[in-house]
């Protein structure tokens, strides 16, 4: 009896699982599929779902029109750039707060974390204006530093959460073996922590990929990424919408398949420490 109670509840998660999933994911399954339509059958009412004329002309014309491997590469670029410049100032922050910490700790924490409360366009004109100022827009490397800046805190705090489940004892053994705090780190503390160190990059990987305004706002052209990429498909006249579906389509595909071949690496790290 308790068997069949368990495997029924068992079934009912599953299946609220997958509602969820598939909820979720339809949006993006729609959007794939409209980049397929012509532009007529894009706007047509009702709409057809897998049942219309399947085309590629709007990838062909999407791919003419825009230097799609330029922004994919702005885009790799920055996400890749800011996640390791962001673990390089975080993973020292993160081992001071866990295993050096002071009566400021908590409140640090919290501080950091408040910062990503603040709505970005209430910086934005002074970022602006020292963008302007030190020549840093539309270039990489102002992207870089402002996508770190901002999703900084997050790594802070991800990896703090992980350092806090790593006995200190393994660490001051380390010491006592006449280990420098730089081996400490890199040669004890960060492939303890692998789990929670990869499953931080994917995540601030995914947001930096992601990240529309900053980037619509600080590049023009040269530096632009996916998103910009996406935007500038549309236009005071109206949205082609087969065309900024297949743009669209173009800019998550990368995203989409990393994220399915990391997806068992990003779990395993998200429940690191859950369970000891």
């Amino acid at each position: 009896m308790a068997r069949a109670v368990t495997r029924r509840r068992k079934l009912a998660f599953t299946l609220v699982g997958w509602t969820i999933g598939l909820t979720l994911f339809f949006p993006i399954l729609w959007a794939i599929l409209t980049s397929f339509k012509s532009e007529g059958e894009a706007i047509a009412s009702p709409p057809s779902f897998l049942f219309f004329h399947w085309t590629l002309e709007n990838y062909a014309e999407v791919q003419a029109r825009s230097d799609y491997l330029l922004y994919a590469l702005n885009s790799v670029v920055i996400s890749l750039g800011s996640t390791g410049l962001g673990l390089l100032v975080a993973i020292p922050a993160a081992w001071s707060m866990a295993f050096a910490p002071s009566k400021r700790t908590k409140d640090i924490l919290m501080w950091m974390l408040s910062t990503k409360m603040l709505p970005p366009v209430g910086v934005l004109v002074p970022i602006y204006l020292l963008f302007r100022d030190f020549g840093l827009l539309d270039t990489r490397g102002g992207l870089v530093a402002v996508l770190m800046l901002m999703n900084l805190p997050i790594i802070v705090w991800m990896l703090y959460t992980y350092f806090k489940e790593i006995p200190g004892e393994i660490l001051e053994a380390a010491r006592m073996d006449g280990a420098t705090l730089a081996k400490e780190i890199v040669h004890v503390l960060a492939p303890m922590a692998v789990p929670g160190i990869a499953s931080t990059v994917l995540l601030n990987i995914i947001l930096a990929w992601n990240e529309a305004f900053w980037t619509l706002n600080l590049t023009a052209s040269d530096a632009a990424p996916l998103s910009a990429f996406i935007a500038s498909y549309s236009s005071p006249e109206g949205l082609f919408w087969a065309k900024l579906s297949a743009a669209s389509t173009l800019a998550i595909a990368p995203i989409l398949v990393m994220g399915w071949f990391s997806q068992k690496q990003l779990v395993r790290g998200l429940t690191f420490g859950a369970v000891k």
